[in-house]
């Protein structure tokens, strides 16, 4: 009996601090959210309308963005790449997947200071480029690393 009441007693007094906590405005679930998605990119069929979704119309071939991808990748359901962009001012990294039904993965935010280093896996529905497309100083800078799949990951 005792330990129930006092399971109680703790469940109303989380309650209440969470409810102060909305109140005085100190949580706001809102900022959990993703509060800039960028829909259009997602929702594109081709790597250029993601691109011109993401306000990128021009391209710089560089050497200076490093994609470390499998040339084979056994399983397309799990890709890792690893990539690293050497190019000073980094600002932001997007990643692409030509022919993937949706080509747009995701865009990275670097922080000034910030090591400019992505680590992820991706699904690969076929073989296919990753395209890596680095902003820095208002400029757009691309890297392609083909990867061939032979077991699809988007429904194949």
């Amino acid at each position: 009996m005792d330990r129930t009441r006092r399971v109680a007693l703790k469940g109303a007094g989380m309650s209440s601090l969470l409810v102060a906590g909305f109140a005085t405005g100190l949580l706001r679930p809102r900022d959990a959210w993703a509060a800039d998605w960028n829909k259009n990119a997602f929702e594109s069929k081709t790597v250029s309308d993601a691109l011109n979704s993401l306000g990128v119309q021009k391209v710089v071939p560089s050497a200076d963005i490093v994609i470390k991808a499998p040339d084979i990748a056994e399983n397309g359901a799990v890709v890792p790449i690893d990539i690293t962009s050497n190019i000073p001012g980094t600002e932001r990294i997007s990643v692409l997947v030509d022919k993937n039904p949706f080509p747009y993965v995701g865009t990275f935010d670097v922080s000034k200071g910030a090591l400019p280093y992505v680590h992820l896996r991706v699904k690969m529905g076929e073989s296919s480029n990753v395209r890596v497309v680095v902003t820095a100083n208002g400029q757009h800078y691309e890297a392609v690393k083909e990867v061939k799949v032979t077991i699809g990951g988007c429904g194949g």
